[in-house]
C-alpha cells in the first residue's frame, strides 16, 4: 500500500478524534456553573429555585380553609369583678369551638365546675346572687328541651387556680351567642344524670341547672371580625 493511499484514512481518524474531543469539551462547557443563560436550543437552561408563582395566584391546599366569620371572646370576671381568664369562640364548619382558660390564683376551688352559655349579656356582681343578671341557660329559637342550647362540658380547675378546656358545640352559632354570656359555676354539672335508684326522674331544677351551684365567674361574649 502506498503512502498516498494511507492519507485519507489517517485524515478521517483525526477528524473522529477531534470531533470526540469537541463533544466532551461541549459537555464540560455546558456543566460550567457560570455559563450565561442561552436561548439557543439544546443548551443548558437557567436554574430556577423557590416559589415562582406570581403574587395573588397562589391557591391554598385542599385542607386549608378560611371561614371568614371572625371569632368571639369573653373576658371572665369573678364575683368581685376581678379578671380571672378568657373564653374564645371560633366557628369551625357547622360547629363552634369553645376554648376557656382560667388564670393562676383565680380563687376558684380545685375540681370540676359546670359551665354554660346564658341568656343575657350582663355580668353584674351585686344583688342577692352574683351574675343572676345573666339569666338562665341559653335556648336558641326552636330549642326548648334538655340539654339546653347553652350546655357545655365542665372545666377542671387545678390546685393553683388554673384551668383550661376546649370543646365544640353545634347547638348554637357564633351569631346566636354574640351578646350573651358564659358562666362558670361553683360545682360540677351532673347533666341531669340521676340514676333511677336515687330518684324516679330528675326534677325540673336539676334539668334546668345541672345542680352546678352558684355562679362564680361570668363573661359577656363579643364578636370580632
Amino acid at each position: 500500500m502506498t503512502a498516498s493511499s494511507q492519507k485519507p484514512s489517517t485524515a478521517r481518524r483525526m477528524l473522529v478524534v477531534l470531533a470526540g474531543a469537541g463533544i466532551v469539551g461541549g459537555a464540560l462547557a455546558a456543566c460550567t456553573p457560570d455559563e450565561p443563560i442561552s436561548t439557543t436550543p439544546g443548551t443548558t437552561p437557567s436554574v430556577v429555585t423557590g416559589n415562582q408563582a406570581p403574587p395573588g395566584e397562589v391557591t391554598p391546599g385542599d385542607d386549608i380553609q378560611s371561614s371568614g366569620k371572625g371569632d368571639g371572646t369573653a373576658s371572665l370576671v369573678d364575683t368581685s369583678g376581678k379578671a380571672i381568664g378568657e373564653a374564645t369562640f371560633t366557628p369551625s364548619g357547622s360547629s363552634v369551638r369553645v376554648t376557656v382558660r382560667v388564670n393562676a390564683d383565680s380563687g376558684l376551688e380545685a375540681g370540676f365546675h359546670g359551665m354554660h352559655l346564658h341568656q343575657n349579656g350582663v355580668c353584674q356582681t351585686g344583688g342577692s346572687e352574683a351574675f343572676s343578671s345573666a339569666g338562665g341557660h341559653l335556648q336558641v329559637p326552636g330549642h326548648s328541651g334538655h340539654p339546653s342550647s347553652g350546655d357545655l362540658v365542665s372545666i377542671n380547675i387545678l390546685k393553683d387556680g388554673t384551668g383550661e378546656t376546649v370543646t365544640t358545640t353545634d347547638a348554637v352559632t357564633l351569631e346566636q351567642i354574640t351578646g350573651k354570656s358564659i358562666i362558670i359555676h361553683s360545682g360540677a354539672d351532673n347533666f341531669a344524670n340521676i340514676p333511677t335508684r336515687y330518684a324516679p326522674a330528675p326534677d325540673q331544677q336539676t334539668l334546668m341547672t345541672g345542680d352546678a351551684g352558684s355562679r362564680v365567674a361570668c363573661g359577656v361574649i363579643e364578636a370580632h371580625e
